[in-house]
């Protein structure tokens, strides 16, 4: 028996998380299995209910599981809210108390999906990386931090940048062990020219790198690194960065590969997981099944190989995505001329009725 803790969150979360549901009701069928299912409400949803984004209840619920599946916190219904109390401190909230350092986000080319990158057939044709983002340090947690008065009455905002060796020697493990399954290549990602924070991380990142002969180590300046990912993506194995370097090499990373709404994660740590898509909560479409449900379906596909061992599952599910897409099938997103548009309940019933044994 597998327990799973879902939190469909807000905006498109709960649309997309049905469909992930939905293939894993699938998976259980078709390879009798047992996954126990349990809900609880997170971000916004919250607030409305209990005045907070994260209750005790919903996180004991998370430490508990075996892996956690959410769906996307947030939206502009909640933009009034302190800032102490916003939807998105929840997510930072779950990251930190499960203690997941090491955020896992594959950016592949699906072979059907080339013409939707803005970039060149021939630039992301096979295009196949993985991003290491270190998720639970770095400026989102570092302190001080605030927005204070100075004596001329002018406002001062004020975010920390920390890391210390033990952070930064946890994720590069994680990269380094992740490039031996793969083609044995990571790139590091920092500001070393200018931070100290990142002179620390390079210095660590290279320490580390000395107990992997057989892994070749680059290192990059984020701004070259962004540069050369629109240039030349196929280059990068993987990528290994900060907090918030991640989020944002990542993003870009889904305009590489065609669109934000195929792109997967997972946030793991010692001893829990947590599984999201990419994307937001994008409210605009909420409620009108016009939302991807592909990387939330991929990101069970995540689930399966890294909290459950279940290699076979995994590689089910991404066949599953890539037959749907090879015949045609798109959401909004993704749709151009000579294809059939779905919409996302349509197209979490398409990929689960082609998972088989």
């Amino acid at each position: 028996m597998y327990k799973i803790t879902v939190l469909p969150g807000d905006g498109i979360g709960p649309e997309v998380t049905e469909q992930a549901l939905k293939v894993i009701q699938k998976l259980a069928k078709t390879f009798h299995l047992v996954f126990e299912i349990e809900e609880a409400i997170v971000g916004g949803c919250s607030i409305d209910k209990f005045g907070m984004p994260l209750t005790a209840e919903t996180l004991q619920k998370a430490m508990k599981a075996d892996a956690v599946f959410l769906g996307a916190v947030g939206g502009p219904k909640w933009d009034h809210v302190e800032t102490s109390k916003r939807p998105e401190k929840a997510l930072l909230a779950l990251r930190k108390s499960l203690e997941v350092y090491a955020n896992i986000r594959p950016a592949k080319m699906f072979p059907g999906l080339i013409n939707k990158s803005t970039l060149k057939p021939e630039v992301v044709k096979d295009v196949d990386f993985v991003i290491f983002r270190e998720l639970v340090g770095g400026i989102y947690f570092g302190e001080p931090r605030g927005i204070s008065v100075l004596p001329n009455g002018e406002e001062q905002g004020i975010n920390t940048e920390v890391y210390s060796t033990h952070e930064v020697e946890r994720i590069a493990r994680r990269a380094f062990d992740f490039a031996r399954r793969r083609r044995r290549k990571v790139t590091s990602v920092d500001k070393a020219n200018v931070l100290e924070s990142s002179q620390l991380w390079r210095r660590v990142v290279t320490k580390v790198h000395a107990q992997y002969p057989d892994v070749h180590l680059d290192h990059r300046y984020v701004d070259d690194c962004a540069m050369q990912l629109i240039k030349n993506p196929k280059q990068f194995d993987v990528i290994v960065t900060t907090n918030l370097f991640g989020d944002i090499l990542s993003d870009e990373s889904a305009m590489v590969t065609g669109s934000i709404g195929m792109l997967a994660s997972a946030s793991i740590g010692d001893k829990h997981a947590l599984y999201e898509p990419v994307h937001g909560s994008a409210p605009d479409i909420a409620g009108q099944d016009l939302a991807n449900p592909l990387a939330a379906i991929l990101s069970v596909a995540m689930m399966m190989e890294y909290s459950f061992n279940l290699h076979e599952l995994a590689q089910t599910i991404e066949k599953a995505v890539s037959a749907v897409i090879t015949e045609g099938y798109r959401t909004p997103d993704l749709y151009e001329e000579g294809t059939t548009k779905v919409g996302c309940v349509k197209m979490g019933d398409l990929v689960a009725e082609r998972i088989r044994a």
